[in-house]
């Protein structure tokens, strides 16, 4: 999910990230957390789907369409929580090549082969700055889906605001109860979908004082350029390999003006479109994982 820049400076801050990149690179990877679901029988490493969440999401989101497609594809499945999201460590630069990284450090540390990468909006920028990274190993990658998001730079949204605010007021009223910080939220979003949505990353008492997010809203908020960008010009890089893009007809993060762009760095794309808003999967998730199984295929059984 993604969410627009806010009163702070634009000029200032594109300085900020623009020196911040230049030692991105050099930054220690972070260990992501991540659930596993394997099929009796399956080899971990072989032909794996790997899953990357929205902005405010995480694996716990992805629980359910996890075991359906490591049950219909005969695949292991990963869910990834993204670096300051989830469970997984809170580090900076939030920016998409230092979260590629820590992708690409994953599939190292676990001896993924042949993999089949899925990323929803912010995820779908990690996906797809994974496949263009310079350091991604040859064959490694064999399909990418992209999930309503292009490849493209820009402004964050104006309708998500809102939410990085919400959430600052939530945790300045020192609430108690989901209820109180719901009602705070309302203030900035109605829909109770995303109002739970947002809510899953709240902690509140017994477990602390008082209602408290658990991701960094200071690091989101400082990093909400960052967030709208995307590391590579169009002409810079490409990835040859198999890829879907699943847009959501109601949506507008892939349209016809950016499509373009999507093409570009992805030659071999394919385009396929759902009757949803930005989160396809949630809201279609047997046609999502309908077309992300026909695209990928079951592994034989007996080649394992």
């Amino acid at each position: 999910m993604l969410f627009p820049s806010l009163s702070r400076s634009c000029a200032s801050r594109r300085v900020l990230f623009a020196s911040r990149r230049l030692h991105s690179a050099a930054s220690a990877v972070v260990e992501l957390d991540y659930s596993k679901n394997v099929p009796a029988n399956a080899n971990e490493k072989e032909k794996p789907l790997v899953i990357l969440h929205g902005l405010f999401g995480s694996k716990r989101n992805w629980m359910s369409l996890a075991k359906a497609f490591a049950t219909e594809l005969h695949r292991p499945v990963y869910a990834l929580d993204l670096r300051n999201q989830g469970t997984s460590p809170h580090k900076e630069p939030m920016t998409y090549s230092a979260m590629a990284a820590d992708v690409l450090h994953f599939f190292k540390t676990h001896e993924l082969k042949n993999v089949s990468l899925l990323g929803h909006s912010m995820g779908g920028k990690v996906a797809m700055s994974v496949a263009l990274d310079p350091d991604l190993p040859t064959g490694l990658l064999e399909n990418l889906i992209v999930e309503d998001i292009a490849p493209s730079k820009g402004a964050m949204s104006p309708e998500f605001q809102g939410y990085i605010k919400g959430m600052q007021a939530v945790e300045a009223a020192k609430v108690k109860s989901r209820k109180e910080a719901m009602h705070i939220l309302t203030q900035w979003e109605k829909d109770p979908a995303v109002l739970q949505f947002l809510l899953t990353n709240l902690e509140v008492p017994p477990l602390v004082e008082h209602g408290h997010f658990k991701i960094p809203l200071h690091l989101l908020e400082e990093y909400m350029d960052a967030i709208g960008d995307f590391p590579y010009g169009e002409g810079k890089r490409t990835w040859e390999g198999r890829t879907l893009f699943i847009k959501g007809t109601k949506s507008k993060y892939i349209n016809k003006y950016n499509l373009w762009r999507a093409e570009k760095f992805f030659p071999k794309m394919q385009l396929i479109e759902l009757p949803t808003s930005h989160w396809v999967h949630s809201e279609k998730p047997h046609d999502f994982k309908k077309a992300v199984s026909h695209f990928i295929g079951p592994i034989n059984m007996g080649s394992q």
